[in-house]
């Protein structure tokens, strides 16, 4: 037995490591995917050639990195000002320790991906363009600010229905985050890559862009030929079929939920 001192010093300890590990984790997911990442980056670089400026007496450079350390504190602010701005938002209204959007249980994330390779098989039949985006780490509050907010359950049917031509939310993109539709009509940064194929247009251009800057999974579907594509990571695969789109949904959703499903349910366990 330890002396009741240490013994209060340990428990003590243990909580303070998991609650900080809980807290970085929370905040790398939250980060991930963003431009804070690239960020992260930098400022790791800084501090590396900070030290070493100062480890090897290089005067002339610790001077420039202490002015750089100066105007980059300045200047993050107005920088990063979105990404802060969300962060508090987030924390006001309690959701930024909340757990991940990809813990659904597994027949409803079965439900899920049913719907979605039901109402796409529909779209590519009838040739009607549609942009569906699946959230998953990386939040993306700031797309779905700029629609219509929704909340409403997945079903084939509702997402056949939204993106039924003229109607007013026909033209911007769906965002599926769980299985609930958050918000459609939605405005998503279009990608810049260069060596795209020229007949892919605005909802193609759109759906890469949003997978370029988190780890959302985009379903297009063309208005002109009826091709049904999925986009992750900044790539495209085209072509596809409802059988293709339900094995790659599977691949993707399942592969990225099951250690954070795990690691939730461990911890709800442990409470």
């Amino acid at each position: 037995m330890f002396p009741p001192d240490l013994e209060k010093f340990n428990a003590m300890a243990v909580i303070d490591i998991v609650a900080v590990a809980y807290i970085i984790y929370r905040f790398t997911m939250f980060i991930k995917g963003t431009r804070a990442v690239q960020l992260l980056k930098g400022l790791t670089l800084l501090i590396i050639t900070s030290y070493l400026g100062e480890a090897l007496n290089l005067t002339t450079l610790s001077w420039l990195l202490k002015q750089a350390w100066t105007a980059l504190f300045v200047a993050l602010p107005v920088v990063f000002q979105p990404e802060l701005r969300r962060t508090l938002e987030q924390l006001g209204r309690g959701k930024l320790f909340q757990a991940p959007l990809s813990t659904l249980a597994e027949e409803d994330l079965d439900q899920l991906i049913n719907e979605i390779v039901r109402a796409s098989g529909v779209l590519v039949k009838n040739k009607i363009g549609a942009l569906m985006v699946l959230e998953r780490q990386t939040g993306v509050n700031d797309v779905i600010e700029t629609g219509t907010p929704i909340d409403g359950k997945v079903s084939a049917e509702f997402l056949i229905n939204i993106f039924i031509p003229n109607t007013p939310l026909h033209d911007g993109a769906c965002v599926i985050r769980g299985d609930r539709v958050a918000a459609a009509g939605c405005y998503l940064p279009l990608t810049e890559e260069p060596g795209l194929a020229k007949e892919l247009g605005t909802r193609h251009r759109a759906g890469i862009g949003i997978t370029e800057q988190s780890d959302a999974i985009s379903i297009i579907v063309s208005e002109e030929t009826g091709t049904l594509s999925i986009a992750t990571d900044g790539k495209l695969t085209r072509f596809l079929d409802e059988k293709s789109l339900r094995l790659r949904l599977e691949e993707l959703l399942q592969a990225k939920t099951s250690v954070t499903r795990s690691f939730w349910q461990w911890r709800g366990n442990g409470s």
